[in-house]
């Protein structure tokens, strides 16, 4: 029997609208944020990888492009991203990028640096992206954000991809660094809970 769809079924349109979106107004880039908090809050507050298993709408996109439209190899994923070596130091890299981004925007907000329109792939590969932002009443800081921001999402759904086509379709789950911190916050409140009792 079929299994009825439900409303989070759909959560993978929100996340493709976000990429392209972003791509037309750099602005929409701060959207992207309810990706980072939302799990952060379900698994302080659940303890569990709900927004994982059922909200992710990144996770169904490459279910559905991997899986329903077949451009995933379906292999198995190598025992060395599964590892925890490479997903903590996937996430420490990951933090250390994300703090990096927060750096540059700091010294835009203090004068000491202009706006870069340019979005940064895979960290390294700078595309100049002038044609998403034409200006406007929001501060020079928060536009550096958005191009920052918006450079983490497209370089980690890049990497989604890449992963999803050699292997399974969800392999960038395996690695995700929302998914990793979501599992250490859920690992420590289930600790601190079973000490309680």
């Amino acid at each position: 029997m079929k299994q009825k769809k439900r409303w989070y079924d759909y959560l993978w349109i929100f996340s493709l609208t976000y990429l392209i979106l972003g791509f037309f107004n750099i602005l929409f880039a701060w959207l992207g944020l309810l990706c980072f908090f939302i799990p952060l809050l379900i698994s302080i507050i659940k303890g569990n990888k709900a927004y994982c298993n059922k909200y992710c709408g990144r996770g169904q996109l490459f279910s559905l492009i991997g899986g329903r439209f077949g451009l995933s190899r379906k292999k198995e994923i190598p025992k060395w991203i599964k590892s925890k070596y490479f997903r903590y130091g996937f996430l420490i890299f990951f933090l250390t990028m994300f703090m990096l981004m927060l750096w540059n925007t700091y010294l835009v907000a203090a004068g000491a640096k202009n706006l870069s329109q340019t979005v940064k792939l895979l960290w390294t590969f700078k595309v100049p992206w002038r044609w998403a932002y034409h200006g406007s009443f929001i501060p020079d800081a928060a536009v550096q954000f958005a191009y920052g921001f918006y450079s983490i999402m497209l370089t980690s759904t890049i990497l989604g991809f890449i992963t999803m086509i050699l292997f399974k379709p969800r392999s960038w789950c395996v690695y995700c660094p929302m998914g990793t911190m979501t599992q250490l916050i859920c690992k420590a409140k289930n600790v601190t809970s079973s000490r309680k009792k």
